[in-house]
């Protein structure tokens, strides 16, 4: 019998063995980006999705390069914040699409199926809650709808703008 070839520390043998390599100073961030607290991030360098769209920009395809700790959280630092916003670097995000006339209609007709109650026909200029009352709120209580509250339906273009 002979003894197995020794092999020297780190190399393939740890894996081999089952030992994981663990770092003891993660704080188990995902990917290991910063997370800063409220308003305490350069506004410069990053902003959230909604600030990108204000300024005419998306996400250029890369993924979140910060966090930021909501605003009752920074003032709890041993608490682990449970409604981070992404933060995305701007110069790295390219200008919105944009908008086609298909995308237009296909979100037009997303929107007329939210907003069109199936017993009248009607077309409101909200949602209808469809999930709990199945029809417009008029139709359910039998009351007359307020005619500046809806639109009829229309032949010919079927967009709402």
């Amino acid at each position: 019998m002979t003894a197995p070839a020794a092999t020297p520390a780190g190399k393939a043998g740890d894996v081999a063995d089952g030992l994981v390599d663990v770092d003891p100073y993660d704080d188990g961030t995902p990917g290991g980006i910063p997370t800063y607290d409220w308003n305490t991030a350069p506004k410069a360098e990053f902003a959230t999705r909604r600030q990108l769209r204000a300024m005419g920009l998306r996400p250029g395809g890369h993924g979140p390069a910060a966090e930021l700790k909501c605003r009752k959280c920074s003032f709890k630092p041993l608490t682990e914040c449970r409604h981070k916003a992404l933060l995305f670097r701007i110069d790295l995000a390219k200008k919105v699409r944009p908008m086609t006339w298909a995308k237009e209609v296909a979100l037009d007709k997303a929107m007329a199926a939210r907003q069109t109650c199936p017993s009248c026909g009607r077309r409101y200029y909200y949602c209808l809650p469809l999930k709990t009352l199945g029809m417009c709120v008029p139709c359910h209580d039998d009351v007359p709808a307020d005619p500046t509250h809806y639109t009829l339906p229309r032949t010919g273009h079927h967009l709402a703008a």
